[in-house]
């Protein structure tokens, strides 16, 4: 928070965050992540947000971009990607039946089959 705090002071147009959830407790997360959403939509505040916790980061963002090997693979308006059964079974651990899935139970064939063809 505190550093986000001093890249508000000086009024940027864009603010670039790499894993601000990394390392903290679930509860403080959520509260990151709601500074987060707040600065852009009160502030009108640009945000890049590079980030593992997909689901947190889908619930926030606008339009999305996966990445695999240092290679986009995938782009789209949150909506829509929260929507796509790739990013529900590899990123969020849900099944096309509404269950979880773990991820030892994810074939990674099947997703690098997929998305290199």
């Amino acid at each position: 928070m505190l550093v986000i705090g001093r890249a508000l002071m000086g009024q940027p147009s864009l603010l670039m965050l790499d894993e601000p959830s990394l390392g903290l407790a679930p509860i403080i997360v959520r509260e990151i992540f709601g500074i987060i959403e707040k600065i852009n939509n009160e502030q009108s505040i640009s945000i890049l947000l590079i980030e593992q916790n997909a689901n947190m980061a889908l619930n926030i963002a606008r339009h999305g971009y996966i990445m695999e090997n240092g290679k986009i693979v995938m782009d789209d308006p949150c909506d829509k990607l929260k929507k796509n059964e790739d990013v529900m079974e590899f990123y969020l651990g849900i099944t096309e039946e509404g269950g979880k899935k773990s991820f030892a139970d994810v074939k990674h064939y099947k997703r690098r089959k997929r998305w290199l063809s």
